[in-house]
């Protein structure tokens, strides 16, 4: 009897023990995967889900283990090296390779930020309050955050936009005639039309995924936040975490939409349109829901875009970098981050500046987005198998195998999905 209670006492302190080094590792990849469900990305669900209803769910299977693997190797990356990826990449690779990048990653980012803010205005104005006061209000909320917290500060505010995230489940729950059955056998049985608009919307979803941004960010927050190497399970598993809650939000605002604008025959071009449309079909609470997620993800990302940003551009160049350090410190890193947000308030705050006009910024984003991406995730792959670097904690054969497959065919569906926004401005 007391061997079974000593044992069970030890059994509950390991637990306890492994729970706390969870929590003390948690973050990163929770917020890297979330943030990528931006006004962009939503906007790609939502028109996903009302122009082809629960068709393309099975496609979100793939892009989840894609976003897995990637994200992945960043963490571990930053973990057995204590560097950024920007840092890796300067230190490893010729100096014009980092400024070409940098500089793409800036122009990139830069059209992003503008798009979130778009997203942000168009919220708004859903909720009853002009762009004119949303706009500003949320740039001067997001330049304080960073500016003048601390890392565990901004990071816990991440944590908790993560939550607010609920809203479409909860959207896509109280959605009526929702069929069940019908949900998960097109999520498990792939069904493909051979027609331009089915097969942009796939790539779309695919594409809209992963994003340069993501990996210096996650590989920069692992590296502010201290991940040890005898952390790294809990971490690895923060990181798939991430992915899967990502990929099941995306879910929910698929399903959401398929199982109410899809039904009407009415068609959409963004989260914005989804959210009013959602209104006679789900009721005012769903739309609202939908709205204030919308609202959510945009100020999220508009928070995050010009901090990955400026963290990658300050690594790259070898400045002084970090929202722990002050503006004195690290006066480049804050000036580059207000630069962004300003530059990205502005846009949609000029007058005269239309939906087509935003419209045009993100065609651009992307466009940037898909030439850039392929090749950070070969530079990535040559530095992760590199043993002068990683050591024993390189790729094996078959995550080897597995990680260039991604590799390639994200590449390739980001180039053919920048290729597609250039010339097919509206998918589905």
């Amino acid at each position: 009897m007391g061997r079974d209670l000593l044992y069970r006492r030890r059994l509950l302190a390991v637990r306890l023990r492994s729970l706390a080094i969870f929590f003390a590792v948690i973050g990163p990849g929770i917020i890297t995967a979330n943030v990528d469900n931006d006004a962009g990305g939503i906007a790609v669900y939502s028109v996903a889900g009302a122009n082809f209803g629960y068709r393309l769910l099975w496609v979100l299977i793939p892009t989840m283990i894609a976003l897995i693997v990637i994200q992945e190797m960043c963490a571990r990356m930053g973990v057995v090296t204590s560097k950024g990826l920007a840092d890796l990449i300067r230190e490893n690779f010729r100096v014009k390779v980092t400024v070409w990048m940098m500089l793409a990653l800036v122009i990139t980012n830069a059209a992003n930020t503008a798009s979130e803010f778009a997203g942000l205005a168009a919220a708004g104005e859903i909720l009853g309050v002009t762009r004119y006061l949303v706009v500003p209000a949320c740039a001067l909320l997001v330049w304080v955050l960073v500016v003048k917290g601390t890392y565990r500060g901004v990071e816990k505010a991440f944590l908790f936009a993560c939550l607010i995230y609920l809203a479409y489940p909860i959207s896509g729950f109280l959605a009526p005639n929702l069929k069940w059955g019908e949900v998960f056998h097109q999520t498990i049985m792939p069904s493909i039309d051979l027609n331009t608009a089915f097969l942009i919307m796939i790539i779309s979803v695919i594409g809209t995924t992963i994003a340069p941004w993501m990996q210096f960010y996650l590989q920069a927050s692992v590296v502010e936040k201290g991940t040890r190497l005898e952390q790294y399970p809990w971490g690895r598993l923060e990181v798939i975490l991430g992915c899967v809650i990502a990929i099941v939000i995306a879910f929910f605002i698929t399903v959401a939409c398929g199982a109410t604008i899809f039904t009407t025959g009415e068609r959409i071009t963004d989260a914005a349109q989804a959210a009013v449309a959602l209104r006679p079909l789900a009721g005012r609470f769903a739309s609202l829901l939908f709205a204030i997620g919308l609202f959510n993800a945009s100020l999220f990302a508009a928070s995050i875009l010009p901090l990955s940003t400026s963290l990658a551009v300050c690594e790259g160049i070898g400045w002084e970098r970090g929202v722990d350090r002050t503006f004195r410190e690290a006066r480049e890193f804050y000036l580059l981050y207000t630069m962004l947000i300003v530059v990205g308030a502005a846009v949609v705050l000029l007058p005269g500046i239309s939906t087509a006009h935003l419209l045009k910024i993100m065609i651009i984003s992307q466009f940037l987005n898909g030439l850039l991406l392929p090749v950070l995730l070969i530079l990535m792959l040559r530095l992760i198998n590199n043993r002068n670097l990683m050591e024993k904690h390189v790729n094996s054969r078959l995550y080897n195998f597995i990680a260039w497959g991604t590799a390639i065919g994200v590449g390739l569906l980001s180039i053919a999905l920048a290729i597609i926004t250039l010339f097919f401005p509206s998918p589905g």
